[in-house]
């Protein structure tokens, strides 16, 4: 299989703190691959990293086969990303940031489409900041597909939806996995990276502790549910354990 992304030993400390300790990550083209970890595990560092948008200490990554700090501006016409986290400027429409990054590439796809396809189409001319969390989450990932990117970064991808929204999110991923899309998430929830990861990454305090199927962290830990498979390699507490 055709590799997209790859990342050899990246470390990335702050001060006396090492959020990445030599990770290594190889994801194939058409592959949905789920990094998984507790808050401060590392998960957002690598993506900053991979991305280029945080240097890393030590290591090296490509994308498509291009550095992401030396080739930035020709990778990013065909990588979409959408973080947790996202800040736009006060003040402006749905429409007028769908257009605003639309420019910004040679061949975007059609926003209309991409907003109807989340459930924003009666929003066009609504404030940025006036929509609910679950609306802004659906925003960023329809803004994060206009380039109409060969890979994309999804930063808790459904975090703020409701069960139904999530249910509609996966199915669009999945479609897209389909038609040759890799994808690289970040999630805390089990069901969400079981309906989509093809391959997961545990980490815990920076470092890999698992890298394989969801089968196989399950085979490889004395549960047979994910969650549990999870907490055991973690060795976080699991939950309602006394129950």
């Amino acid at each position: 299989m055709e590799v997209t992304i790859t990342a050899e030993k990246l470390t990335k400390s702050y001060g006396s703190l090492k959020a990445l300790d030599q990770f290594d990550l190889t994801v194939c083209r058409g592959e949905i691959f789920g990094l998984l970890g507790a808050n401060g595990a590392g998960k957002s560092t690598a993506m900053e990293c991979i991305l280029g948008t945080r240097k890393p200490d030590y290591g090296t990554v490509e994308i498509l086969g291009m550095n992401p700090f030396t080739n930035r501006k020709k990778l990013y016409e065909r990588v979409g990303v959408q973080f947790q986290e996202t800040s736009y400027q006060d003040k402006i429409r749905v429409w007028e940031l769908c257009q605003v990054t639309a420019s910004l590439y040679k061949t975007p796809r059609d926003p209309k489409l991409l907003l109807h396809q989340f459930g924003l189409s009666d929003k066009l001319k609504v404030m940025v900041n006036d929509l609910s969390g679950g609306q802004k989450q659906r925003l960023f990932i329809a803004l994060a597909l206009i380039a109409d990117p060969e890979v994309i970064f999804l930063d808790e991808l459904t975090t703020g939806l409701d069960v139904r929204a999530r249910r509609d999110v996966w199915n669009s991923i999945l479609k897209l996995k389909e038609d040759g899309l890799t994808v690289l998430l970040t999630s805390h929830f089990m069901d969400e990276v079981e309906t989509l990861c093809d391959k997961i990454m545990i980490l815990k305090n920076g470092r890999t502790v698992f890298e394989g199927t969801v089968n196989e962290a399950i085979q490889n830990s004395p549960y047979d549910q994910l969650e549990d498979a999870y907490f055991y390699f973690t060795e976080e507490e699991r939950k309602n354990e006394s129950i």
